[in-house]
């Protein structure tokens, strides 16, 4: 049976945790089975720049955590070899690092994770990390309206010439 020392350390690292869930946008839970140190260590970089935090973690730890959070629907996600993806403002950057990695590699996949306080299955993060960012759709947006002034100055300019072209006759 484990001592009181060691029971209180993983309470207190399980409210740690819970505090961190409870902050983050974005909780991702990912399979890391076949992986190297190499890659791991790209990786946390990677995530680390989006303003994310990688960690893994004992699946009960997390289990319990969630718990504390009020998030009960993970239990099955919590099997085998977990590392838990924590974002705190933007949850897309990060996400889409975890994305692109797991898009090159059979092994690593995304299990579930938790969506500002919503349960999400690894499809439907999926969907969300191929999107574009908001950087991109702002500037397709900005290039349709451009283009549609673009095509009215011409126009306008053609009409111009063309008037322009009747009165010196």
């Amino acid at each position: 049976m484990a001592s009181e020392k060691i029971i209180k350390q993983k309470e207190e690292e399980v409210k740690k945790l819970a505090e961190k869930m409870k902050n983050a946008s974005l909780v991702l839970l990912v399979d890391y089975r076949g992986i190297n140190v190499a890659d791991v260590t790209t990786l946390r970089k990677a995530v680390r720049t989006a303003n994310g935090e990688y960690c893994v973690i004992k699946n009960n730890i997390t289990r319990r955590a969630l718990k504390e959070c009020g998030i009960e629907d993970l239990d099955e996600s919590l099997v085998g070899p977990t590392a838990v993806i924590m974002a705190d403002e933007t949850y897309l950057p990060v996400l889409k690092a975890i994305y692109s990695y797991a898009k090159t590699t059979d092994f690593y996949k995304m299990k579930a994770g938790v969506l500002e306080g919503k349960v999400v299955t690894a499809e439907e993060l999926t969907v969300l990390a191929q999107l574009p960012s908001r950087e991109e759709l702002i500037a397709k947006l900005a290039g349709c309206l451009l283009a549609n002034v673009s095509k009215l100055a011409a126009t306008l300019d053609a009409v111009k010439v063309k008037k322009e072209a009747e009165e010196a006759k």
